[in-house]
């Protein structure tokens, strides 16, 4: 690969269906290592029969240790997946638990995008709304502690996605994200109507493979608050934004 050839490939639209099969099943080879992040973060090419497809590796053992947090890190960017999944939305690309060339860690399917694009430029265009609304909704029900502008992607198909997702569902609130546009205006009632199988249905077994009980417990508490408000989370501090915002 010569300095100026991009690692990155494009590709057209592939079912979650398939990204999963590719991305449990396949050979991996490294690529390279993503840069800007802050824990080790890997391109890879995934190979299975005769599909290919470009995956985000996370491996365990790269993860920086925080305090607040527990390890495996990794755990919470499958159950961001499962929760995107459970409600339908599809905002959070496919992502497995895998043993990967440094160990076990979460595989995301990559998004082929314009990375210099982020959720600011997204916004502009009000045709984006709908799915922006379902990202903040999204955030406050897993509790994410840093969505960054620059974790909002938009693919080649105009399709927005939400990545990363370790940052997400402790027990204690912990709400930063840069998605205020909306606070305290009324939450779309097909919103509410998708957030509420998750207190009227039992949670996919799955959710216990990636999060523990008191985990879990408060994100249904969370989608119960956002039911009975009707309204978009509000920031009374103006604090609650991650550092830096892209």
């Amino acid at each position: 690969m010569t300095p100026l050839e991009s690692p990155f490939r494009d590709r057209g639209p592939v079912s979650n269906k398939v990204a999963l099969d590719v991305l449990l099943h396949g050979d991996i080879d490294l690529v390279g290592r993503m840069p800007w992040s802050s824990n080790a973060t890997y391109l890879i090419d995934v190979v299975f029969e005769q599909t290919t497809l470009q995956g985000i590796y996370k491996p365990s053992r790269g993860e920086r240790p925080l305090w607040d947090f527990p390890d495996q890190l990794f755990l919470r960017e499958v159950a961001s997946f499962e929760l995107s999944d459970f409600l339908g939305w599809d905002i959070v690309p496919p992502t497995v638990s895998r043993s990967g060339p440094l160990g076990q860690g979460s595989i995301q399917l990559f998004i082929p995008c314009d990375l210099s694009i982020n959720y600011f430029d997204i916004l502009k265009e009000p045709a984006n709304h709908e799915v922006l609304q379902r990202v903040c909704a999204f955030d406050f029900i897993a509790n994410s502690t840093d969505r960054k502008g620059g974790h909002c992607l938009w693919d080649a198909q105009g399709k927005v996605w939400a990545i990363d997702n370790g940052l997400t569902f402790h027990r204690e609130f912990k709400l930063r994200t840069v998605i205020w546009d909306w606070a305290g205006e009324p939450i779309p009632q097909k919103i509410l109507e998708d957030i509420q199988s998750l207190i009227s249905s039992p949670l996919p077994d799955s959710f216990s493979n990636y999060l523990d009980e008191s985990e879990r417990e408060a994100m249904v508490q969370r989608t119960r608050m956002l039911l009975e408000s009707g309204i978009f989370p509000v920031d009374p501090t103006g604090r609650r934004y991650p550092w830096p915002v892209i």
